[in-house]
């Protein structure tokens, strides 16, 4: 499981561990936070195709789904 501390998300580098539509590398361009500063959910872009996406910053801890940097 990947450690993660979500306010140093923001240009993060990701690796979709099973690419799809030859998105294969991903950048988090964007944090979404409640009131209290706290990160809930990430925007991804993916580097070749500009197509983004979001979801919550945890989905990022599952090593069959995202691998840390670009590989």
């Amino acid at each position: 499981m990947n450690r993660i501390n979500p306010r140093k998300l923001l240009l993060s580098k990701w690796t979709a561990a099973q690419p799809e539509h030859r998105e294969k590398h991903f950048l988090v361009t964007e944090l979404f936070c409640d009131d209290a500063g706290t990160v809930l959910d990430i925007e991804l872009q993916a580097v070749l195709t500009q197509g983004s996406q979001r979801l919550p910053w945890q989905k990022l801890q599952e090593p069959t789904i995202w691998i840390m940097g670009w590989k």
